[in-house]
């Protein structure tokens, strides 16, 4: 429990100091955002605030992890070094696409095929390492399962590896572009990943204190290192906090897609190593709203030209935080709305694991 203070305090520290000298060092050698043309208008007047700080919450949490662990005199686990190589893996992949837009002084980066194809070779890596027999520990648990999970494994729905493996790819793909997705306006995402890494870092410490490895029963968790995991989502947590304080509006710092793919592909690593798959649709739903408010535009948009020869729009503007800016919202308003939203997600999704483990229990 201390190597989780630790991890969260530490890096909420470092975040915070970090981002100061990032904001300095980014404005003098002009690392700006690049805003879209075709976005909302009023966005024109972020063009040139530094971006690429999500360089801060990488590294602020991973040295806030390995120290903790010195601190607590514990070795660091398989289950966790799996979660922090999805972290920083992804994160390499969006600082080369936010590198390209400073370079090439425009709003779009890697090609969609590149950026895929980063985010595939990271993602397949971490599956196959995690369902690796060679990875398992004493009682032949691997970091991850071969079922598909909700709260805990479905020990039915057993599934080849090549599937795990498709299925992890997915998982990791789509989180980390959902983030992506909701990251623009300032404080939304950065925001919005302390509530859901919260979450975990709770879920975390339950299943450490009901696992299957201390005390079998109808109700205990399979899960692989919990106790560590909960060290690196709380690290996670407290750089998003402390990298808050200067993204929030007005913001001086943005993270840029350095953050928000490796954000979206440390949700993505949590659920999947702590057999919570379904549950991070909830946890998430913010993510998931955003995600899908572009997949329908586009969607309605290609029905209605094919249909009517004329596309139409669902929405003002996608994602779905642009169209309420359309209708006349102003921006924080639309931020702290969508925390609320988040709070009421992670709150539901908490409940919901708590009442599955009493119902279990009983």
């Amino acid at each position: 429990m201390r190597a989780i203070l630790f991890g969260g305090g530490l890096a909420l520290v470092f975040s915070l100091l970090g981002s100061r000298v990032a904001i300095t060092v980014l404005s003098r050698y002009g690392y700006g955002q690049e805003v879209r043309d075709d976005g909302p208008t009023s966005h024109h007047a972020k063009r040139g605030t530094p971006t690429m700080g999500g360089i801060v919450i990488i590294v602020a949490s991973v040295l806030a992890y390995f120290l903790a662990k010195l601190l607590t005199g514990s070795t660091p686990s398989v289950s966790a070094l799996l979660l922090l190589f999805l972290f920083v893996g992804l994160g390499v992949v969006g600082f080369l696409d936010d590198f390209i837009k400073i370079v090439k002084q425009r709003s779009l980066g890697l090609r969609s095929k590149a950026k895929l194809i980063g985010q595939t070779v990271v993602a397949v890596t971490f599956g196959i390492l995690a369902l690796s027999p060679a990875l398992a520990d004493e009682r032949g648990q691997t970091p991850a399962a071969l079922h598909i999970s909700w709260i805990r494994d479905f020990e039915s729905w057993k599934l080849p590896m090549i599937l795990v493996v498709l299925l992890i790819w997915v998982i990791v793909t789509g989180t980390s572009n959902a983030v992506n997705l909701t990251d623009g306006y300032d404080g939304l995402a950065t925001g919005a990943c302390v509530m859901v890494f919260g979450a975990y870092t709770l879920v975390n410490i339950w299943q450490n204190n009901q696992s299957c490895a201390v005390q079998q029963g109808a109700s205990c968790y399979e899960v692989r290192d919990p106790l560590d995991l909960a060290v690196v989502a709380a690290a996670i947590m407290g750089a998003c906090f402390g990298f808050l304080w200067w993204n929030a509006s007005p913001a001086q710092i943005f993270m840029g897609d350095t953050g928000s793919l490796s954000l979206g592909g440390a949700l993505a690593g949590l659920a999947i190593l702590t057999r919570t798959e379904l549950l991070l649709i909830i946890l998430g739903g913010l993510f998931v709203a955003v995600t899908l408010s572009v997949m329908l535009q586009v969607t309605w948009f290609k029905a209605t030209r094919r249909l009517t020869g004329i596309g139409k729009r669902l929405f003002r503007m996608a994602p779905i935080q642009h169209h309420f800016e359309m209708l006349g919202w102003a921006e924080i308003t639309i931020v702290i709305r969508f925390w609320i939203i988040t709070g009421l997600c992670v709150a539901a999704g908490l409940g919901i694991f708590y009442a599955e483990w009493v119902a279990g229990a009983g």
